[in-house]
């Protein structure tokens, strides 16, 4: 997002509007954006996101999606006749980008928050359950003698967290695996049961992958100053409760709500999306430019006007192999998942490595439940679990996390999500079919929630599955996507989005598409002979 006022991005700090054809260089450069044609590989948030930053320019847009709607992650289901997010169901509201596209397509009134039940964790010796306590950073408490903590770690937890404040400063170094930094400083139980469910369910990633100073910037400077590591929490929280995940916000009637607005105001600045239209290459085109090709029939045109008779026939053009097409493009911007990009980019760039980071697979499965006993959320907005103690990595109490959902709902009617799969752990539905996943998701509910949940108050089910991308917070990561950007990069007229490259979540994909497709454009317009300005 550029800082202009929404609607009116800027390329260059010029008004990419009709303004540019007023005078000389400027109607150069407004008509270098009109015949510039760009393909958008992928319609997931990222895709539309670039697109768009595409379209207000007047350049030439298409978008190719392989599956039969647009969204990506971001999904809509209808479950026992409510319309709800069966994907991505909220947005962070760190650095404002999410926020600002969507005022920007006029959604402001539709924001809403989520209510401050709190979440659980689950899978305590026992099997017992007990509130996550406020505040924090990443689970790591900065006070083990609070009651909250003492509940989940227990006294022996308590007085090994302690030796955390008795351990001289010297032995303090620059540590960047979060779960040795815990585990050194404050113990297993303060790692296993109040770190691991948050990194587990918020980044679907082991505590000891995860790099301390990208996924809590200043913990460890903040330890150095501090001599201890509930000190350097107390430090950076400055006396506000950081949730885990840090602060949410959602759209009423649903997060798919951003995806229909997007892809309006595609159609309203002229640009076309595809859908059933799976690319199967990208290739280097004629003069520079790039030929995309994509599975099936391509659509019709419009019928050109009939010839007279007397008029000479122009040679017939020749024909893609059956149900193989090509789409001519200026730019190309890749916005599929890792491994999808790689097999595409590979081939134009050979400095690209082929091979993807491996990414955990997710299921959620979403149930609607006729159950009053729910009424008082239980369990807050939800449950994180302690790794290996239960089938499900985490449950969301929708009914209760989101009034919207609660009004749509009706009296005594529930939506629950429970979620499946971790890091390097295939998810507990993977080899079941829908109706045995619904049932495992009500029995892992019932536990989680600490209620009984009967097959007979199920009113229906629905399961969707992801591949999700590697966090960008795992150590090792940010080198691998610079390389990759490195390489992408040097290839002119061609880009990448998406959480891949840009990391986890829309408040991370939407601002880099964004500034992607602004690097892409400007390269394209400025090079581009009788463009300079």
């Amino acid at each position: 997002m550029s800082g202009a006022e929404p609607g009116e991005p800027q390329v260059g700090g010029l008004e990419p509007r009709d303004p540019l054809s007023e005078v000389g260089p400027l109607r150069a450069l407004a008509s270098t954006a009109r015949d510039t044609r760009a393909v958008v590989v992928g319609g997931g948030v990222g895709g539309l996101v670039a697109a768009l930053e595409f379209a207000k320019i007047g350049m030439t847009v298409t978008v190719l999606e392989a599956a039969e709607r647009a969204g990506g992650v971001v999904r809509a289901a209808e479950v026992a006749g409510l319309r709800l997010d069966v994907g991505a169901e909220s947005f962070a509201t760190r650095g404002g980008g999410v926020r600002a596209l969507v005022d920007e397509l006029g959604l402001a009134d539709a924001v809403v928050t989520p209510a401050s039940h709190g979440a659980w964790v689950a899978g305590l010796p026992g099997g017992a359950a007990a509130p996550l306590p406020k505040g924090g950073v990443l689970g790591i408490p900065d006070n083990p003698f609070d009651p909250a903590v003492r509940r989940i770690i227990g006294w022996g937890g308590v007085w090994r967290a302690y030796l955390d404040r008795l351990r001289p400063p010297l032995t303090i170094g620059h540590d960047r695996s979060l779960g040795h930094l815990v585990r050194s400083r404050m113990g297993a139980p303060v790692l296993d049961r109040l770190v691991a469910p948050v990194t587990g369910g918020v980044y679907s990633a082991r505590p000891d992958d995860i790099d301390v100073d990208i996924a809590a910037p200043g913990l460890n400077a903040a330890l150095t100053r501090a001599g201890s590591l509930t000190g350097a929490v107390a430090q950076l929280r400055d006396g506000r409760d950081v949730a885990p995940g840090g602060a949410v916000a959602g759209l009423e009637g649903g997060m798919t709500r951003l995806v229909d607005a997007l892809l309006a105001r595609l159609a309203e600045l002229g640009a076309e999306v595809r859908t059933d239209s799976p690319v199967t290459a990208v290739e280097h085109g004629e003069d520079d430019g790039w030929t995309v090709r994509v599975a099936g029939e391509e659509p019709a045109l419009q019928e050109p006007a009939r010839q007279e008779e007397s008029a000479p026939q122009e040679p017939a053009e020749p024909h893609e192999p059956a149900g193989r097409y090509g789409v001519p493009a200026d730019v190309v911007v890749v916005a599929v998942p890792e491994a999808s990009a790689r097999g595409l980019l590979v081939p134009v760039v050979p400095a690209l490595d082929p091979h993807p980071a491996p990414a955990p697979v997710v299921e959620i499965v979403t149930l609607v439940l006729a159950a009053s006993a729910l009424d008082a959320h239980p369990r807050g907005n939800g449950v994180l679990t302690v790794p290996h103690s239960s089938a499900a990595k985490a449950l969301t109490h929708a009914t209760a996390k989101w009034e919207w959902v609660a009004r749509a709902a009706g009296d005594g009617v529930h939506v629950v999500r429970v979620s499946f799969g971790a890091q390097d752990e295939a998810p507990a539905t993977a080899g079941l079919d829908d109706e045995a996943a619904g049932a495992l998701a009500l029995r892992e509910a019932s536990a989680l929630l600490g209620v009984a949940l009967e097959p007979a108050q199920l009113r229906g089910a629905h399961r969707e599955r992801y591949v999700q991308s590697q966090p960008g917070s795992v150590i090792g990561r940010p080198a691998a996507v610079a390389a990759a950007r490195g390489a992408i990069r040097a290839v002119p007229g061609l880009g990448a989005v998406g959480a891949w490259l840009s990391g986890t979540g829309l408040a991370q994909v939407v601002p880099d598409a964004a500034a992607e497709a602004d690097r892409v454009r400007r390269a394209v317009l400025w090079r581009t002979p009788g463009s300079q300005v």
